[in-house]
């Protein structure tokens, strides 16, 4: 085969592959197999990216903005990014969106109602073509807003019903923590919930709720104590529990592992040993889970998968589509912070 031409255009690979233009330029262009085959069949975008491949074709990014009005940006708005599980998630999605041709910026809400739709409205002056949100509050008021406005978006980490959205099985998560649980014996369990109008909140307490009530162990409201999902949080929902006084619960639920490292600290205070004394179980399953003095036992959430799948469910709602929801699925690791149960 003859040498390149050093600047191969969208005409030259139409005419080697038999097609129009047009046909070339959609696509290549298409962010995924489903789109292309909306114009093409599977041999023509074969042949497409092959010739396009062979000849090193890379469309002009100023001609193809002014052709198509895309700015290759997309938006991600998230509470704190500092947040190691949300930073994570935040790793999968770049990795995704570079590796189709995008850049992404990121924002912090803090979980502020306003400081959220200032973040959208930044991302949106910046022309991004699309937001992931990983801040989303379960009522979705605001989520139903922005659909309004004509944005386009879709959701990792929380979920809220009616939306796209790609999260762990939370619930399911919830439920494997509540079976370890009864399984080891514990009959008086607290759970260190997280914020009530996040969806990570509501689905890992049910499901561990309603697993533990199948064993015939009830969760009484009292032991259930709402907070930030941080280390702070969980030694104040912590100190709360203990406030209550004697019996103490003989196992504790944080429903994220940075909770459950502020609650070893907490018991720590109070003398109180884990797993001897009271069990604990995280969730999210952080790299810190297993290094700390006592490791922690955590439901393993696949972060930055969902971060990726949740880059590729946004560019399927850029080509119009309407996708299900996606839950990945959770599992338990068991380590010695409640090996003592």
């Amino acid at each position: 085969m003859g040498r390149s031409p050093q600047h191969p255009t969208l005409l030259m690979i139409a005419t080697e592959t038999g097609v129009s233009a047009s046909t070339v330029s959609r696509v290549l262009n298409a962010k995924t197999d489903e789109a292309a085959r909306r114009w093409a069949s599977a041999e023509t975008i074969r042949r497409v990216r092959e010739t396009a491949a062979e000849h090193a074709y890379q469309p002009n990014p100023q001609a193809v903005s002014l052709r198509t009005r895309r700015s290759n940006f997309i938006g991600m708005v998230v509470p704190r990014l500092q947040d190691y599980v949300l930073a994570t998630i935040h790793e999968g999605v770049d990795e995704a969106a570079t590796a189709h041709g995008y850049a992404t910026f990121a924002a912090n809400s803090l979980d502020d109602r306003g400081r959220q739709q200032r973040a959208v409205e930044l991302l949106r002056s910046r022309r991004v073509e699309g937001i992931i949100f990983g801040d989303a509050f379960y009522d979705g008021e605001f989520l139903r807003y922005v659909r309004q406005q004509g944005a386009k978006f879709a959701l990792v980490s929380r979920r809220v019903p009616g939306f796209p959205s790609v999260t762990c099985n939370d619930e399911l998560g919830g439920r494997l923590a509540g079976v370890h649980l009864a399984a080891i014996g514990r009959t008086d369990v607290a759970v260190l919930s997280g914020q009530p109008y996040a969806s990570t909140s509501i689905d890992r307490t049910r499901g561990l709720v309603s697993a533990l009530a199948v064993a015939g162990i009830d969760v009484p409201a009292h032991r259930i104590i709402h907070g930030p999902f941080d280390a702070q949080g969980g030694r104040a929902a912590t100190e709360a529990l203990l406030a209550q006084g004697r019996p103490y619960p003989d196992a504790i639920f944080a429903t994220n592992d940075f909770a459950a490292i502020g609650a070893m600290g907490a018991l720590r205070d109070r003398k109180l040993s884990v797993p001897d004394d009271i069990v604990l179980i995280g969730y999210n399953d952080t790299a810190l889970a297993a290094e700390l003095p006592t490791p922690l036992t955590s439901v393993h959430s696949p972060m930055h998968e969902m971060g990726k799948q949740g880059l590729q469910m946004l560019l399927r709602v850029l080509d119009g589509e309407d996708p299900d929801p996606v839950q990945l699925t959770p599992t338990l690791v068991v380590r010695e912070s409640t090996a003592g149960g």
